[in-house]
């Protein structure tokens, strides 16, 4: 997203325990049923400026908690007490008690988060608890297990071509939702359907540490941008494998694209479709994103420890201002990632290609696609009046623009969908 998060020096110290702390067995206290709460419950700690997301998940005597932006999944809730509408739940965490006070009101819960005398707002929303069809889900073997994914099979007799839908960055699951935004768009669910109509099968899956697939998230410090890669090479070499398939591709969104790029080299993709992916190396990005957040100083500091991580060297001391983004344990993945500039990966590429924007993408401009097009000037370039980086019509305005990041209901932008279907039936029909 355009607008980082930044988690700022107070609200780290709100949560540094949390993302330092492992998942200690803990003796929970006595619970009633939860049966009226049970499911899963999304939304924020109101810290002014700074909205820190989390999950809540109650079941009939137990609760967890997850806070993806510092990669803390289903930590047990020490307590959780209901009477009537009034809603208490608290952690011990290293000998401090973190606590929710709050009420339950149509659907929502309202209340105060508190940990050393510090009190923000916070609220959540029930969350649809998505249903997936089970023959539709699938498993391919990766590195430290199996990943799940879900596969869309167009009706009538195959084979069919199948094209691996990468989502963007973060905690950007399958369907391309964000648990860092309020809502849903639906967006990589939508292409998926909308590709099954038109004859061509899917698989989209949640990235590891995300989703179905958290369990496979590991160490933060081990994580490596390569890692990604192999996932989405396992995808494609499985559709390969199959009778039902024939021609198998990729479709990368956002960082989705640079993803599938070397996946595609990795597995010899047929195709390959870039969506709102950048032209320009994650540094350039990255830096361009942070110039309208950061004041002058933590701007010279973010571009001197780019610097040092593409020279592959890790950077020992950050501000608190940036440990959100540069924390020590996230710099061996960004060190593997800006080893990939998509400008040099798009150029391996044999196969055809087609890369995809629109001219009101306010994270991925135009430029970046125009980029990717001049190196492989025998690619396609579609670009899709109106459309946003979430794949829908939007307004100009920034405002709005967001809006429909959390609107399920709006279709895909009108044109997407012919360009890629025109793609697809010139080469892989």
């Amino acid at each position: 997203m355009r607008r980082f998060t930044i988690v700022f020096s107070s609200l780290a110290i709100i949560f540094i325990l949390l993302a330092a702390c492992s998942k200690e067995k803990e003796e929970a206290s006595e619970m009633g049923s939860l049966e009226k709460i049970q499911g899963v419950w999304e939304g924020s700690i109101n810290v002014p400026d700074q909205p820190l997301p989390i999950v809540v998940k109650f079941e009939t005597d137990k609760g967890t908690i997850s806070i993806p932006v510092q990669r803390v999944s289903d930590y047990p809730l020490t307590s959780v007490k209901l009477d009537e509408s009034d809603l208490f739940f608290y952690m011990n965490i290293q000998g401090q008690k973190l606590t929710f006070d709050g009420k339950i009101e149509q659907e929502k819960i309202r209340g105060t988060f508190t940990q050393q005398g510090q009190t923000f707002p916070f609220e959540l929303v029930k969350g649809n608890e998505e249903e997936v069809e089970k023959d539709s889900l699938i498993e391919v073997k990766v590195k430290d297990g199996a990943m799940s994914g879900q596969l869309e099979i167009p009706r009538g007799e195959g084979p069919f071509p199948l094209m691996v839908i990468i989502a963007g960055s973060g905690p950007t699951d399958r369907n391309g939702n964000s648990i860092l935004l309020p809502g849903k768009n639906d967006s990589l669910k939508m292409l998926a359907e909308d590709l099954a109509v038109n004859g061509v099968a899917t698989i989209r899956y949640d990235k590891r540490g995300v989703g179905q697939n958290d369990s496979l998230a590991g160490k933060e410090e081990d994580m490596r941008f390569d890692q990604y890669i192999e996932d989405a090479a396992g995808w494609v070499q499985f559709a390969k494998d199959d009778e039902r398939f024939s021609k198998v591709g990729i479709i990368g969104h956002s960082e989705g694209s640079l993803i599938g790029m070397g996946a595609s080299q990795k597995a010899e993709a047929d195709v390959f479709i870039s969506i709102a992916g950048a032209g320009r190396p994650i540094d350039l990005v990255l830096l361009e994103q942070l110039q309208a957040q950061l004041p002058a100083n933590l701007m010279e500091e973010s571009t001197n420890i780019l610097e040092k991580l593409k020279q592959g060297v890790q950077v020992k001391t950050v501000s608190p201002e940036l440990q959100s983004i540069f924390r020590s344990s996230v710099q061996p993945n960004m060190i593997s990632w800006l080893q990939h500039n998509p400008v040099e990966q798009l150029q391996k590429l044999n196969g055809p290609v087609l890369i995809v924007n629109g001219n009101l993408d306010i994270q991925v401009s135009v430029k970046d696609a125009e980029l990717l097009h001049q190196v492989k000037n025998d690619s396609g370039l579609l670009i899709v009046d109106k459309m946003n980086h979430v794949l829908k019509e939007a307004p100009a305005n920034r405002e709005g623009n967001i809006a429909t990041y959390s609107n399920p209901e709006l279709p895909l932008a009108e044109g997407l969908m012919d360009g890629i279907v025109e793609f697809m039936e010139a080469h892989v029909k």
